[in-house]
């Protein structure tokens, strides 16, 4: 059995101490791929060391996540494209808006998010989408972009089955974690939905960790947790869910 951890963030300060603990403890649980979504351009040395270590089983991505979008968005933007003229990255992220912290740079957002989606169409790769308290805003604002191709995860994705259903129209996939595994959080009614051909697994460590671990650092061998939980909603095997989820992440990643 196969997993993929298709959104992590090992090359940050929590994991400096133990990564290579936390990597077998994946592999231990099946999960043999970890995909690093970028947040800004400080971290990019961390990550791609990181992958330069693990090149079989660490894929950095290039990206300005929207709480990183500031006045000098433009800036830093042309450092995370500089980046990626060095190495092969397999998708755009996390990319996006995210109303909740702020909207002191609403706009800013909404530039760097245009940007970055036009970045991908001329790469010709997937994007990976970060959204808080900007659901419909970012539904609306994909929409023309995925008319014209692209595609790609929405992150983290805990929405009503109305916002699945729209997202999964515009030929994007949902990205599952830990929140599955919270009582209040109603995912698991709207997944009763949706199919799994839909949906890949992530973890967002050191992020949303899943029950039992809930209030711990999150790291990817906790991945099998949302794996089964999926499983018991869908009412199939656990090998199953681990079958389609990393067929999914490998057709929107590239194997």
């Amino acid at each position: 059995m196969q997993l993929i951890d298709t959104h992590c963030h090992l090359y940050l300060p929590d994991f400096k101490d133990d990564l290579s603990d936390v990597l077998l403890r994946a592999e231990s649980q099946g999960v043999n791929k970890f995909y690093l979504p970028c947040i800004d351009s400080s971290v990019i040395n961390d990550m791609l060391t990181l992958e330069q270590a693990y090149p079989e089983k660490c894929f950095s991505m290039a990206g300005l996540h929207p709480c990183s979008v500031n006045s000098n968005f433009q800036q830093e933007l042309s450092q995370i494209r500089d980046f990626s003229t060095k190495i092969s990255f397999p998708a755009v992220g996390e990319i996006g808006l995210d109303f909740y912290w702020s909207t002191e740079f609403m706009h800013e957002q909404y530039q760097a998010f245009e940007m970055q989606m036009q970045w991908a169409l001329e790469e010709k790769l997937p994007i990976v989408i970060h959204t808080r308290n900007a659901m419909k805003e970012t539904i609306d604002f994909v929409k023309p972009f995925s008319n014209r191709g692209l595609r790609g995860i929405f992150h983290c994705f805990g929405g009503s089955y109305e916002e699945a259903a729209k997202i999964i129209d515009m030929g994007f996939l949902l990205g599952i974690g830990g929140v599955l595994t919270y009582k209040k959080s109603g995912l698991d009614q709207t997944l009763s939905k949706i199919g799994i051909e839909h949906i890949v697994l992530e973890t967002d460590a050191p992020y949303l960790t899943p029950v039992p671990y809930r209030g711990k650092r999150n790291e990817s061998s906790y991945i099998k947790i949302i794996a089964q939980k999926l499983a018991e909603i869908k009412q199939v095997t656990l090998e199953e869910v681990a079958a389609i989820t990393t067929a999914n992440a490998e057709n929107i990643f590239g194997k």
